[in-house]
């Protein structure tokens, strides 16, 4: 790939950008690393929206933003110096042309819009020409079911190569999902025991405090299924489950995580998730109160539909069917207006088959947790107590993950603006996850899962485990 010149930025307006990308491309900048801070030294980057806004407004934008990633003023002022804006639509042809007029050397075109709006623009992309080497990176979730997401990867690759898209999922560029195929790969502790025989269950969840903060137009068409477990918490599990890919580039990395979501369905075995019959569940937050702040319920929050029964909460249970991991459930979850939250991946061990008489006290599984926020890596042992040697109590071997370098999104914006997609999803991928996910929410839409109720600042419905 060329050497990226212009990052052209479609929603520049958005909080995607304002919160995300241009941090992310402040970390980048802000780097030690003269490779990845080479990245961006001499990039233009290009705003463009529906929404008027001066050059000078769009540069201050730009100056705060990358200013969040580490940037000190005059850096950010002198990157900023290169900025402008263009004022279009992503989905006109004679807009987009305009737009790519302005474009100095490679591009890559970041489209940090609603995923409609995107199909929408790959389709007016067709109809203009894009510069040799043009990048496209794009936000999940890619298409609405599994038919959309196969139709716009058709689309996408009528524009460019699969190696020059980027579908961004920021969680693959989480500094403790990453620091986890080190732990499993470079080491002689856990790869030996990551299978059936020796694990039992896998949780991965990712639950948070916030409740809709006014993303009522995206999120009330989504749930939480489809925000998070479709793509981020899948994606997660490919790289708990993968085998050991021979190298960690691009293609080696992500056929094993292609390998592992070809290989997962749905939960068929005897129930998993207590209270339910099914391999899943879901629920919505009434109003309550989470650190001192009131939260409506969420049919209240301005923008929702009721008559839409969105989940707020989603868990399902999925089996990868290896001979790894055959048996074995993969619990993930991801709820909004949670106390408390849990984001983690927790690991439960087997318990033994054979303990010498004598030895007695707690008998809980072992398990390992790899904490995303806060970053930690927490292994729970069986030892002998300090008051009695034969009495068995729960000790820990905790550490915490090194501050990263870089945000997440910097992590992605390495890999889109070094040409390396490893961190990226792939188009096979994509649709994949829409197969593992449909059977729930086609049994969702036809009411054959109920629709519990949990107060927003509780743990979720009070019928759950």
């Amino acid at each position: 790939m060329s050497e990226v010149g212009t990052l052209v930025i479609f929603g520049a307006s958005g909080d995607l950008t304002k919160r995300l990308l241009l941090p992310g491309l402040g970390s980048l900048l802000a780097s030690p690393d003269e490779k990845e801070k080479a990245l961006v030294a001499d990039l233009t980057v290009l705003g463009s929206g529906r929404s008027e806004k001066s050059r000078d407004d769009w540069q201050q934008l730009v100056v705060e933003g990358i200013g969040e990633g580490g940037v000190e003023e005059s850096a950010a002022k002198e990157f900023a110096a290169r900025a402008d804006y263009v004022r279009g639509d992503p989905t006109k042809p004679e807009d987009l042309k305009a737009i790519l007029d302005r474009v100095e050397g490679t591009p890559v075109l970041y489209f940090a819009l609603p995923p409609s709006v995107v199909i929408e623009a790959v389709s007016a992309l067709d109809k203009v020409d894009l510069p040799e080497g043009t990048v496209l990176a794009l936000e999940k979730p890619f298409g609405s079911d599994a038919q959309s997401a196969e139709k716009l990867n058709r689309l996408i690759t009528r524009l460019v190569p699969e190696r020059q898209v980027h579908r961004v999922d920021h969680f693959l560029g989480e500094p403790t999902v990453l620091g986890l195929m080190g732990m499993r790969f470079a080491g002689r502790l856990l790869e030996p025991v990551w299978n059936t025989e020796n694990i039992e269950r896998v949780e991965i969840v990712y639950d948070e405090k916030l409740g809709l903060e006014g993303r009522a137009a995206y999120y009330d068409s989504a749930g939480a299924l489809v925000d998070m477990l479709q793509s981020h918490l899948l994606q997660l599990l490919s790289i708990v489950a993968m085998e050991p890919p021979s190298s960690l580039d691009e293609e080696d990395f992500r056929s094993a995580t292609a390998q592992v979501l070809r290989a997962t369905t749905l939960w068929s075995g005897e129930p998993v998730l207590p209270g339910t019959k099914g391999s899943s569940r879901r629920a919505r937050y009434t109003s309550g109160d989470i650190d001192g702040r009131s939260l409506p319920a969420y049919v209240d929050e301005e923008g929702v539909d009721p008559s839409r029964e969105t989940e707020t909460l989603a868990e399902i249970a999925v089996q990868v069917q290896t001979r790894r991991w055959t048996g074995v459930p993969f619990i993930l979850r991801s709820g909004k207006a949670i106390a408390d939250p849990r984001r983690q991946i927790e690991v439960t061990f087997r318990r033994p088959s054979f303990v010498p008489e004598g030895l007695s006290g707690s008998r809980a599984p072992e398990r390992l947790v790899v904490g995303l926020h806060p970053q930690m890596f927490q292994l729970d042992l069986a030892v002998n107590g300090d008051d009695d040697p034969f009495q068995l109590e729960r000790g820990l071997l905790e550490t915490e993950a090194a501050d990263p370098q870089l945000t997440q999104y910097g992590e992605i914006l390495r890999g889109v603006l070094s040409g390396d997609p490893m961190l990226s999803v792939r188009g096979d991928v994509a649709e994949q996850c829409w197969r593992i996910v449909a059977p729930a929410l086609e049994a969702w839409r036809d009411g054959e899962i109920p629709l519990d109720d949990y107060a927003a600042g509780s743990e979720g419905p009070a019928n759950w485990s």
